[in-house]
């Protein structure tokens, strides 16, 4: 038994599961010679055959279907030894800073694992990350190009992402051309850095028109009175509006691309605490793409999702 290891049980209840050795060794992300391999020392190491299996089909033994619910339990068990260890390491809250968007579930997310405090001062993206990188925030939920994260000493996984949509005058809510519509840069670089950025890539790449404003009319009333001077459809920041779409404005989906900004959580390359390293694991594991990666998406050279 000194051999036998957690990650051994792990794959003996995959292959339970599944009942298919390459279905799960997908599931694991490993390949399925070395499942085999694995699954083989570990019969070797309690003294049994747990699985009958030849070349059209994998069954559990007696003696694998009785340890599948002991081998659970064990593994449930170590589960909660990790948890708590984690819970009290944690003791010292994580600061958290924001944009305007937050998983609505991260509290029970980050429950087990840390103390997350979410700071109060809400700023723009690249403050944040500043932020980050100075010490004042533990980890951040902003835009962030790949330079950034270089420069700061910096990293990021993908927590969230928004599909950007049109307003446009009219009751018209077909889909719009992305080469059709106009994006809004703003004078005040201290405010719309990180906007501005994105805006001027996604003019290049897509064709989209910019128009310079100098009034801080990319979200609110001021956008909707942008939109009714520019006459057209223009691309809606993902500041996102806290005032109600006009009856006299409509919202029009963007193709030919399919027009995309990523929410990154960031943390410092040299961060080692474990409260703020599984609050990051917590926060993005089994996050995905998101759909950043079909054909039809478009994301900046710069964004760090970019494939």
């Amino acid at each position: 038994m000194t051999g036998v290891e957690l990650r051994q049980l792990r794959y003996f209840v995959a292959v339970a599961e599944e009942l298919n050795f390459g279905r799960a060794a997908e599931r694991l992300l490993i390949a399925g010679p070395s499942l085999s391999q694995q699954i083989k020392a570990l019969e070797r190491d309690l003294g049994v055959r747990l699985f009958d299996r030849d070349r059209r089909s994998v069954s559990l033994t007696p003696a694998g279907s009785a340890l599948l619910p002991h081998t659970r339990a064990l593994l449930e068990g170590a589960d909660e030894l990790q948890i708590r260890a984690r819970r009290l390491s944690g003791s010292e809250p994580v600061r958290l800073g924001y944009v305007n968007w937050l998983p609505p579930d991260l509290t029970a997310r980050t429950a087990a694992v840390a103390q997350v405090h979410i700071d109060a001062w809400v700023a723009p993206s690249h403050a944040q990350a500043a932020r980050v990188a100075e010490g004042s925030l533990d980890l951040a939920v902003c835009w962030v190009p790949t330079g950034a994260l270089e420069d700061l000493g910096l990293r990021a996984r993908l927590i969230g992402a928004d599909r950007l949509y049109a307003v446009a005058p009219g009751d018209a809510t077909g889909e719009v051309p992305a080469p059709d519509t106009v994006v809004l840069l703003d004078d005040d670089t201290t405010s719309w850095s990180s906007w501005n950025a994105y805006g001027e890539a996604l003019a290049k790449d897509t064709g989209s028109r910019v128009v310079r404003i100098s009034d801080g009319g990319i979200t609110g009333p001021a956008f909707f009175d942008h939109v009714r001077r520019i006459g057209g459809p223009v691309i809606n920041s993902p500041k996102g509006q806290t005032t109600p779409l006009p009856s006299d404005l409509a919202r029009r989906a963007v193709v030919g691309p399919e027009v995309h900004w990523t929410w990154s959580l960031v943390w410092r390359r040299s961060e080692v605490r474990s409260s703020v390293l599984s609050a990051v694991d917590a926060l993005c594991d089994g996050v995905g793409d998101l759909g950043l990666q079909e054909s039809g998406a478009w994301l900046p050279d710069c964004d760090p999702y970019r494939r």
